[in-house]
């Protein structure tokens, strides 16, 4: 039982001040002890001149180029996992969730909903992540929100996020695009994200060692609009896997998109670890990863600029668009048949972003 633990059972309260003791309710009133969290924890790591004025909106420069808008929210169990933890997902998936729109990220905002009990040492480690991503990608956190609530079953911290950015001359990122023909990619391996959540959360080990791919892409995504390939089409494959993006875009579009087993790019590590829980690879979660359509004779293209980059480094052209009827997702398999690709039904790895 951890310091926090023991007291919050015995309904008294730790010593504030150091790392080792706990967030506590107190700490989400509005008062002293709020200031002090945000002013000992928060801000030495994120400091920057929008954020520090500490206003309830930040101002941001703009260019008059169409603006680019998503929000998220994250929950994963455990907060922290080989590869990354919850504030490296929270960058990670708001800046790749912007930049698959054809945008480069901008800013971010921050809120954080932390459980009492939660230990300032781990609240530390997880806000310089945060720090480490945005600076990674490039972005700035510029305002945010924190507020403390009773222990529940968050696990102790749960992130929302909100991102913008501006759009990227040259991108044209529209799934209506998307026809006959078209080439599908994927930026790298797939699955290991997910399988390491599991694998951590239910304590079982694998001889090789798996981690997180969780990382933001918009520096490989920026590459990709410059480099002139006509890309129609891309998403991060998050909760759902490769199944679940190819599946979307067969059924919004009304096409049928065939792809290769042998060109998946899949570990062996991953695939031993999926078939060991009996989970499909295909639709297991990944946080460093996207799937692109991009016109035929730009495939390679694609593929190059891809690979080119740390983070596309096993990038790969997986298969194609068709037109045949009715619109399915089809898998040829290495023994020469073919099998359809479903979305999962439900999640299989809860609580994995």
């Amino acid at each position: 039982m951890s310091v926090c633990e023991s007291h919050l059972e015995r309904g008294t309260e730790p010593a504030l001040g150091r790392n080792s003791e706990c967030v506590k309710l107190a700490h989400g009133g509005g008062g002293e002890l709020t200031g002090r969290l945000i002013a000992d924890h928060v801000m030495p790591v994120l400091a920057n001149d929008r954020l520090a004025p500490l206003n309830d909106s930040a101002v941001l420069p703009w260019s008059g180029r169409n603006v680019v808008f998503t929000t998220d929210s994250y929950v994963v169990t455990p907060l922290e996992f080989p590869g990354g933890d919850i504030g490296k997902l929270a960058v990670a998936g708001t800046v790749n969730d912007l930049s698959v729109m054809g945008a480069e990220p901008i800013a971010i905002s921050l809120g954080l909903i932390i459980e009492e009990g939660l230990l300032f040492d781990t609240l530390d480690r997880i806000i310089a992540s945060i720090a480490q991503m945005a600076k990674r990608a490039g972005v700035s956190i510029v305002t945010g929100d924190t507020k403390v609530i009773e222990r529940r079953a968050g696990d102790g911290l749960m992130i929302n996020t909100a991102g913008v950015g501006r759009l990227l001359d040259g991108a044209n990122i529209d799934m209506q695009r998307v026809e006959p023909g078209d080439a599908v990619l994927v930026s790298g391996s797939l699955a290991e994200h997910g399988l390491t959540i599991m694998s951590v959360r239910d304590g079982i080990e694998f001889d090789a060692a798996l981690k997180s791919d969780a990382a933001p892409l918009n520096g490989m995504i920026r590459h990709l609009v410059a480099s002139a390939a006509d890309i129609k089409f891309m998403r991060d494959a998050t909760r759902g896997g490769l199944a679940g993006v190819l599946a979307d875009v067969s059924e919004r579009r009304g096409v049928s998109i065939e792809i290769d087993e042998s060109k998946l790019p899949i570990t062996p590590d991953a695939q031993y670890a999926a078939d060991m829980l009996g989970l499909d690879p295909r639709t297991i979660a990944n946080e460093g990863k996207i799937v692109c359509v991009v016109a035929a004779r730009d495939a390679e293209l694609a593929c190059r600029v891809m690979r080119d980059c740390d983070e596309g480094r096993r990038a790969a052209i997986i298969g194609r668009i068709t037109g045949e009827s009715p619109p399915l997702v089809e898998l040829r398999t290495t023994a020469g048949g073919a099998r359809i690709v479903q979305r999962p039904y439900g999640e299989e790895l809860p609580r994995i972003c």
